[in-house]
C-alpha cells in the first residue's frame, strides 16, 4: 500500500463509516508540519481538533512519554500514581481549584461534572432538584447524557430515549437565562465560554457574569465546559479566567495531554468532597503515560507563553480583516472561526489542495493550530487561507 486510495478502500472495508474523511492519509509530522503518504507537505492549522497543543513529535512531550512508558505504562486507580499527582497539583495550583478527577475524553469529563452537580444537589436538597440548564447551540459530547445536554436539535435524533433533566436557553440572552434558572428544580447551569462546535461563538462577558452571580446566590452550580477552550487554547490557561468568574466545576480534555486521550474535571472548595469513594471511577483515567504527557503541556503554559498565543490570534484576525470573501473572524487566542461569503467546506478543500489543514464549525472555517506554531509558518498558512477564500469568492 503506497497510495491514498489503498488506505481509503481498506478504511471503508474495516472501519465503521462514522466519519466523512478527506481523501488524505497522513503518515508523519513534526511540529506544525504534516506529510501524507505521497510525501506532500502541509501546514497544520487543526492540531487534531485542538489536541496536539505543541504540535506533532514535540521533543519534550516525546521524551516524557517514552520515559514513562519504560517505567510504568499503567497502574490501577486503586493505587497512587506520581505523574497523576503531579498533574493534579499543577492544575490546582494554576486555577485555585481543589480537586481533580481524571478521565479519558471531553464527554467523560462532562459526564463527571453532570453527575457531581446532581449528587451535590441530591445530598443537600433531596430528590426533585436535578435539572441542568445548558445553552442553545452548545455541544457537550456524544454519550447519551452529554448529547442530551447539548443544545442543538440536530443531535437529538435516533438514540431515544434521551436522558431527562436538561433545559436550554439562548446564549447571551440574560433575561431568558434568569427565567430558566428561576426554577426550584434547577441545580446547575453548564456553559462553554466559546461555543466551538456551535460556530466558534464566544459568550458575552456580561452574560456569563450575571448568570454566574444569580446561580451562586441560589446555590445553583456553575459548570464550565473547557473541553476545547482549555489548556492555553484561548490565551489563558482556561477561558473562564478571562470572564472574571469563579466556577464550581470545570471540565476539560483535548489539548490536556498533547495527543493522548485524557480528560479532567476540576472541583472548587464547595465541590471537592462531593464525589466520595465509589461514587465515580474509570479504569484508564489518569493513566501514567497520559499524565506524564499532560505535565509537559501544563508546565509550559506560562503567562509569557500565553501572551504569545493571544498575539498570534490577533495577527490572524488583523491579517484576514477586510480580505475578499471574509465577513469576519470570531474567537479568542488560537481558537478562531472565519465567516466567509463562500461555503466553508469548499474553502477547507481548497486549502487542503494548497497544503494547509483547516477545520469547520457550522458555517465557518475553524482554525485550531498548535499553540507554538512558528510565526513564519502561521503567516504562510494564513496567506494561503486568504488566497483560497478570495479565489472561491471570485467565481
Amino acid at each position: 500500500m503506497n497510495n491514498t486510495m489503498d488506505f481509503e478502500q481498506q478504511d471503508k472495508e474495516y472501519i465503521a463509516n462514522t466519519y466523512g474523511r478527506f481523501n488524505v492519509c497522513f503518515e508523519k509530522g513534526k511540529g506544525s508540519l504534516l506529510w501524507d503518504v505521497t510525501g506532500k507537505e502541509y501546514i497544520d492549522l487543526g492540531s487534531g481538533i485542538g489536541v496536539t497543543a505543541f504540535g506533532v513529535d514535540d521533543d519534550e512531550w516525546t521524551e516524557a512519554v517514552t520515559k514513562q512508558s519504560h517505567a510504568l505504562n499503567h497502574i490501577s486507580n486503586l493505587y497512587y500514581s506520581l505523574p497523576q499527582i503531579e498533574l493534579a497539583k499543577q492544575l490546582c495550583a494554576k486555577t485555585g481549584m481543589k480537586k481533580v478527577f481524571f478521565s479519558n475524553s471531553g464527554a467523560e469529563s462532562n459526564e463527571c461534572a453532570i453527575k457531581a452537580a446532581r449528587k451535590y444537589s441530591h445530598d443537600k436538597y433531596g430528590e426533585g432538584r436535578h435539572v441542568i440548564v445548558t445553552l442553545v447551540n452548545s455541544f457537550h459530547g456524544r454519550t447519551i447524557t452529554t448529547l442530551s445536554a447539548t443544545g442543538q436539535d440536530v443531535f437529538h435524533q435516533h438514540f431515544f430515549p434521551f436522558t431527562e433533566g436538561f433545559i436550554y436557553t439562548p446564549a447571551n440572552d440574560i433575561d431568558a437565562a434568569l427565567k430558566a434558572l428561576d426554577n426550584p428544580a434547577v441545580c446547575a447551569i453548564m456553559m462553554e465560554p466559546i461555543q466551538g462546535e456551535g460556530g466558534v461563538m464566544p459568550l458575552d462577558k456580561e452574560f456569563v457574569q450575571v448568570v454566574t452571580k444569580y446561580a451562586h446566590e441560589h446555590d445553583q452550580l456553575v459548570l464550565i465546559d473547557e473541553v476545547q477552550t482549555g489548556n492555553g487554547r484561548t490565551g489563558s490557561l482556561y477561558a473562564y479566567q478571562q470572564f472574571g468568574i469563579e466556577p464550581d466545576v470545570v471540565s476539560t480534555a483535548k489539548g490536556l495531554a498533547g495527543g493522548l486521550p485524557m480528560g479532567a474535571t476540576l472541583f472548587n472548595e464547595k465541590m471537592q468532597y462531593v464525589l466520595n469513594a465509589g461514587a465515580h471511577a474509570t479504569t484508564f483515567g489518569g493513566n501514567p503515560i497520559c499524565a506524564a504527557a499532560g505535565n509537559t503541556i501544563i508546565s509550559r503554559l506560562t503567562p509569557e507563553f500565553l501572551d504569545s498565543v493571544k498575539a498570534k490570534g490577533e495577527y490572524v484576525k488583523s491579517t484576514l480583516a477586510g480580505k475578499p470573501g471574509v465577513i469576519g473572524v470570531s474567537g479568542m487566542g488560537l481558537m478562531l472561526g472565519i465567516e466567509t461569503t463562500v461555503d466553508a467546506k469548499a474553502v477547507i478543500a481548497k486549502c487542503l489542495e494548497k497544503g494547509v489543514v483547516c477545520l469547520s464549525a457550522k458555517n465557518k472555517v475553524r482554525l485550531l493550530p498548535a499553540l507554538n506554531i512558528p510565526q513564519d509558518q502561521l503567516e504562510k498558512a494564513i496567506a494561503i487561507v486568504a488566497e483560497a477564500i478570495e479565489e472561491l469568492a471570485a467565481k
